[in-house]
């Protein structure tokens, strides 16, 4: 049988997304090539170059924003000509992933539409966006989601439910579950310092937490952000009740000694599509408390299973924190329910559903010399 050639069209080479398309190109039916439209940045260190498919880097200008990127490069045309896909899938909306998907539509190529988006964050979105999104999900054959958030957004826009395929954003949990336990911080914050990601309120968390118990609380912030100053102004008001410390930003292979050396992690989220940093803490087996604004509330980290899942009230928050403090039992069970429900967020996992997206598109398509006919 001949194999599928999928054209993947996605931004930079991630930690959390390169491994997938390892296990993507490692499957018998699918013939693969990933455009990027930059170099990495989340983790310069990732080339995202491999030997088992093919990886091609785009020009054009690539913009970075706190939620998102902009690129526009009108050679992913020309490109996607040259590829012959049998399949093209594109993983946003932004003007080069339109590109793609205008390519495909006119050349008769099944598209696939990926998304990480949710419900809940596309509620800002304007009348042009979601008609973009309207116009994009008609002309798509199938679709993969990032979560079961994902899955609800296709589906308000019609999209009928044997039609989605969850490829779920995931880490690499044996590294995560690596580190050595050392309990040296309370509590861990891991994000960027940004309004959105909420840190001053993780502070006052460990504040509250520290005047509940009568002890100084420590917490430890991983990564970095224009909010640092803010974050330091707001620790200095908690002086002789939270020890806060900064790690800077971390390598992934640095990061599973910090999450062994903590006790819980605080996830204040005000928006997040989902949260990757949370498939860390979970494969680690660090408890999290998380607010319901992020895509694993309630899918990942489930309330009173293997964490909890809290409104952004300060009263509320501490007190889950100081039970999973105080009680040794409630946080053994939490531990290991995390690290067997994060065992589902595989990088293997996530590869499947992109094939199976892949197949169900072409299907009933003969496919001759890379074109699908």
């Amino acid at each position: 049988m001949k194999k599928i050639r999928c054209v993947v069209v996605t931004n930079v080479p991630a930690p959390y997304r390169v491994p997938v398309w390892d296990r993507l190109a490692d499957l018998e039916q699918i013939e693969l090539h990933v455009v990027y439209c930059a170099p990495a940045h989340i983790d310069p260190t990732l080339k995202g170059f491999s030997q088992k498919y093919g990886v091609h880097f785009l020009k054009g200008k690539y913009k970075d924003y706190e939620a998102g990127f902009m690129h526009m490069d009108f050679s992913v045309v020309k490109l996607l000509s040259s590829l012959k896909p049998d399949v093209v899938v594109t993983t946003g909306f932004i003007p080069t992933y339109l590109y793609a998907f205008g390519w495909a539509v006119l050349k008769g190529v099944p598209h696939v539409a990926m998304t990480d988006g949710t419900p809940e964050a596309e509620r800002p979105l304007t009348i042009v966006h979601r008609l973009v999104r309207k116009v994009v999900f008609s002309l798509s054959k199938s679709f993969v989601g990032a979560c079961w958030l994902s899955r609800d957004l296709f589906m308000a826009y019609g999209v009928p439910r044997d039609r989605i395929h969850l490829s779920p954003l995931c880490d690499n949990n044996e590294l995560f579950a690596s580190g050595v336990a050392s309990t040296s911080y309370d509590f861990v914050f891991c994000g960027q310092f940004v309004e959105r990601k909420n840190p001053l309120f993780a502070i006052r968390v460990a504040d509250g937490v520290a005047r509940r118990l009568g002890r100084t609380v420590s917490i430890r912030f991983l990564g970095k952000g224009p909010m640092e100053d803010e974050i330091r102004q707001e620790a200095l008001l908690t002086e002789g009740r939270v020890d806060l410390s900064f790690a800077g930003y971390l390598l992934q292979k640095d990061m599973p000694a910090e999450y062994a050396a903590s006790r819980v992690f605080l996830f204040p989220t005000r928006m997040d599509c989902w949260g990757v940093v949370i498939n860390e803490a979970c494969a680690a087996g660090v408890p999290c408390v998380v607010s319901p604004h992020t895509g694993v509330a309630n899918e990942l980290v489930v309330e009173g299973e293997n964490g909890h899942v809290c409104e952004l009230d300060l009263a509320m928050w501490v007190e889950r924190s100081v039970r999973l403090l105080t009680d040794e039992a409630l946080w053994q069970r939490f531990s290991s329910a995390s690290r067997e429900k994060v065992k589902g967020y595989s990088f293997e996992v996530a590869a499947q559903g992109i094939r199976d997206a892949a197949v169900q598109a072409t299907a009933g398509k003969k496919i001759v010399l890379g074109m699908v006919n």
